[in-house]
């Protein structure tokens, strides 16, 4: 990571990034952080928000681009476990909670959601609609910063 401002690179440790809830960062994603000098550099010691690229496209993305934006903006978060993800392929799915119904997620949702990748078993807080061809993912963020951000 590098700061806004320029300078030495910042250690961001995959640790500090899980205690923010999350397990990856799209690349150009603004990350908000405390950082400290050490002996070895400048590391993150605290994530306090993950904000998407601003230059995605919706490329991938034909489903969403037919529905009415205060439609996805209007769903409201709900907790969710990964079922699957194959990054090569672009895809998987995650399971809402009370719902035994697979919810897509698409790779391009995860970079709109500042996320790069997520794994089997991982909680989320995601936005679903119904699209044209199922339940399909709208937004994606780790469980911890939906909490955090919700006041939960």
């Amino acid at each position: 990571m590098v700061a806004d401002e320029g300078g030495p690179d910042i250690l961001l440790h995959a640790n500090v990034l899980r205690n923010f809830g999350q397990s990856s960062v799209a690349d150009r994603a603004g990350v908000e952080l405390d950082v400290q000098q050490t002996e070895r550099g400048h590391q993150a010691v605290e994530v306090h928000a993950i904000e998407a690229p601003d230059d995605l496209e919706l490329t991938g993305l034909s489903d969403l681009q037919e529905i009415d934006l205060d439609e996805i903006r209007s769903a409201p978060l709900q907790p969710a476990r990964v079922k699957w993800f194959d990054k090569g392929k672009g895809f998987g799915f995650a399971n809402t909670f009370g719902s035994e119904e697979d919810v897509f997620v698409h790779i391009e949702v995860l970079r709109r959601s500042g996320l790069a990748d997520v794994q089997p078993g991982e909680a989320l807080a995601i936005r679903v609609i119904d699209g044209k061809r199922g339940r399909m993912a709208t937004e994606v963020c780790g469980w911890e910063a939906a909490a955090k951000s919700s006041g939960l």
